[in-house]
Formats: C-alpha cells, structure tokens, sequence
C-alpha cells in the first residue's frame, strides 16, 4: 500500500463532497454534524470479505454498492428515507488507492440514488476487508413487522430469486452467455433497490435480506396471523418467464430461488391494494403457508 492514510481520507472527502445544508460538518473532524429528524432511524449492517461477497466476483465498485444498499433497504422497510451513512472499512494493505477510490465512488452511486449523504467513517487495518455502515433516516410513521392483519394481501417490491441465482452461475461456475444471466450476476454483485415503489400504506414490512421464507416468518411470528403465498400469483410477475427459464436451463426450482434465496433487497409487505407484486394473503392462524417447509435457504447463515 503505497500511500498514508491521509490521502485515503483526502480522496473520500472530494467524493463525498456535498452542499446539502442538513451536513453542518462533513468529513474530517472527529464526527460529522447533521440535522436530525424528530422522527429518526438508525440501522447497521456489517459486510465481511468471503462471507458476503468475494474480490474475485466482484468489482470494488459492486461491492461499495451493495453494501449501502443492503442499509438503504433497511431504511426503506422501516417506510422511511435515507439521509446519512457512515462508512467504516478494514483493509488488508494490499489494496490500490484506485480500488478503494472504487469503492467509494459504489458507496456513493447508491446513497445518491437514495437521496442520502455519506457523512464520515474510519478506516482501519484486518486479515480481511471488512465494511461495516450505518444509516439513519427518517419517516412518519414507522412501518414495523408487527402490523400485518387478517384479510391483507401479501406483496412484493420486485421478484426476489435474482441474486440466489447470480449466486447459482458463480457457486457452480458456469458461464452463460445471456442477458438474464448477466442480469442475475449483476443483483448478485450489486442488488437494484425499487426506490419507486410506494408502500406507505402497508401495515408490515421487511427487507427480504435473508429470504422471503425467512423474513415472512419474522412478520408472521410478530403479527400474530398466518402468511399464506399464492404461487400461481408469482407466476404473473413480469420478471418470472425469464427467472424461471434460467432455473430450467441450471435445472433448479425456481421457486426455491424466490422463496429461499436471500441478499435480494426486495420490500415484502402486507396491506390492502399495494402496488408491487401479489404473492398471498394474510389469515388467521400462524408462520407461513403455500411454500415447502423443508426448502434450504441458498444464503449463507452466520452461526
């Protein structure tokens, strides 16, 4: 690593450069100084080198992405919007400045598509490349995962399963030349947030970060009520011709992907005539209906 530490720091404070007048301090003071909103939240999220993502997979500028999105999507299910991030990163020293330029150019292409500012961080020296990030937002009303009611539709943001099947093609190295597969690489690498989608009328929300199965558990468990999916619903997705003719030609459920793949970023959410994706119904009764319990997540799980 031929440079110090201040000149890491001199080149994330061009990057992160901003006028925004809610940053009274940015970077380079010991904490940054930021108008809070009476209404705040915060959340973390922590990404570690061959735990949640690989150099030899991804560019330091999917990575940087990927990492801000996965806090991001934390902000958006609470039904908020992101205003902060901070960034914290171990680096192992044989790192370019260019690579962790990079990355925190990826850092800040997705806090710009959220309309948020990266305000500060620290970098520190590891056996491995470690990102660790917090957000903190604002909203309302939060939307929690104990609001779901019997007779609520169940939605999704966007079809899940991209990113477990990304995951397939990169686990099992195969090489496919087509835009579905480039596509499912991509939200692997670096998952598309829907920034569009308006959910704020939903009474229950997750960030499908570990999978639906697992996270309609969550909000099942929380709520009190029964999730019961509908697949014949998910088979009117726009998205799921092409996901499920990759599963076929990998020889996969593609619904194993939907259900159990995880890292997607998708909003799951109860209400009444959301937009988004129809996948089932909230009733009376307990955890989750219409998916094979016996399903293994595709995503890893820490302990």
């Amino acid at each position: 690593m031929g440079f110090q530490e201040r000149d890491v720091i001199s080149v994330l404070q061009k990057i992160f450069a901003t006028t925004d007048p809610r940053i009274q301090v940015g970077i380079g003071d010991d904490a940054a100084v930021v108008t809070a909103h009476p209404h705040a939240l915060m959340t973390s999220d922590m990404a570690v080198e061959n735990v949640h993502f690989k150099i030899e997979w991804s560019s330091a500028f999917d990575i940087g992405r990927k990492i801000t999105a996965a806090n991001v999507a934390d902000i958006l299910a609470m039904g908020g919007s992101c205003d902060f991030l901070t960034a914290s990163v171990a680096l192992t020293g044989i790192e370019t400045l260019q690579w962790i330029e990079n990355l925190a150019r990826g850092m800040k292409h997705e806090a710009d598509l959220a309309g948020a500012h990266i305000v500060g961080g620290d970098i520190a020296r590891g056996p491995k490349v470690v990102i660790s990030m917090t957000a903190m937002g604002h909203c309302s009303s939060p939307i929690l995962r104990s609001g779901a009611t019997v007779g609520d539709g169940i939605f999704l943001s966007s079809l899940t399963g991209w990113s477990a099947a990304g995951l397939e093609l990169l686990t099992r190295e195969i090489s496919i030349n087509s835009p579905i597969a480039e596509k499912a690489l991509s939200e692997f690498s670096a998952p598309t947030l829907d920034h569009s989608i308006d959910f704020s009328r939903a009474t229950a929300m997750a960030d499908v970060s570990d999978s639906v199965l697992i996270q309609a558990e969550q909000i099942a468990s929380a709520s009190s009520v029964q999730l019961a999916f509908d697949q014949s619903e998910i088979t009117k997705a726009a998205e799921f011709s092409e996901l499920s003719g990759l599963a076929s030609e990998l020889k996969v459920d593609v619904f194993h992907w939907i259900f159990a793949g995880g890292e997607d970023h998708v909003l799951l959410a109860t209400g009444r005539e959301l937009p988004g994706i129809r996948v089932g119904s909230v009733i009376a009764g307990s955890g989750v209906s219409g998916v094979q319990r016996e399903m293994a997540p595709v995503s890893w799980s820490h302990f």
